[in-house]
Parts: C-alpha cells; sequence; structure tokens
C-alpha cells in the first residue's frame, strides 16, 4: 500500500501516522498499521465482488480467489472478515478463537 494520500475513482488511500487505510466505494478494505511488523489486515467489507478481490491481490502477500461460490485467502476458506494476512496462518486462528472466547464471556 501507498505511503502517500492516493484517490482515483473508487479507490483511495489514506496515510494517517499509526495506519494506512485502502478504501473501495468508501468501505475500508485493507490496514496497514505502523507497528514493528508492519501488520496488514484485510477483509471484504461484506462485498464479494471482482473488484473487491482485484484490489486485495493488489497487495503483497495477499492472494484471493473464488471457487465455486467460496473465497479463499492464500489457499485458505476465507469468509472475508478482518484478518492479518502478514502473520503466520494458525496464530491467526488462535488469536480469532480467543477473540471468539473473550467475546462469548463478556
Amino acid at each position: 500500500m501507498s505511503s502517500s494520500d492516493f484517490k482515483k475513482s473508487n479507490m483511495q488511500i489514506e496515510v494517517l501516522p499509526n495506519v494506512t487505510i485502502m478504501k473501495l466505494h468508501g468501505n475500508v478494505i485493507a490496514y496497514r498499521y505502523n507497528d514493528t511488523l508492519n501488520t496488514i489486515s484485510i477483509t471484504n467489507a461484506g462485498w464479494c465482488t471482482n473488484q473487491t478481490k482485484e484490489r486485495l491481490n493488489s497487495i503483497p502477500g495477499v492472494k484471493v480467489h473464488q471457487h465455486k461460490g467460496e473465497w479463499y485467502l492464500n489457499d485458505e476458506p476465507w469468509d472475508g472478515r478482518l484478518v492479518d494476512v502478514n502473520k503466520h496462518p494458525k496464530m491467526a486462528r488462535r488469536e480469532e478463537k480467543l477473540g471468539l472466547i473473550l467475546d462469548d464471556g463478556a
């Protein structure tokens, strides 16, 4: 993702002090955090479109495709919810499970 603000047609890159945000049609589809890992998080923002896949696939380390109506992120089934893509997949799933457990206990 870019390091300076950018807007063209239906896509916008917004650079803030701690995060760079990618928007498509006004919906946030990606974040790059300015942490020590430069964590990248993506979502389809509820839009299962070819254009959303195309924009997400422009991000290094992201490979989104669709097969028989199901979306895949880096060859793993993906429901489009926000996920960190530059972490090891098992770690991301463990963190997601932990988040679900914490949410259920709240």
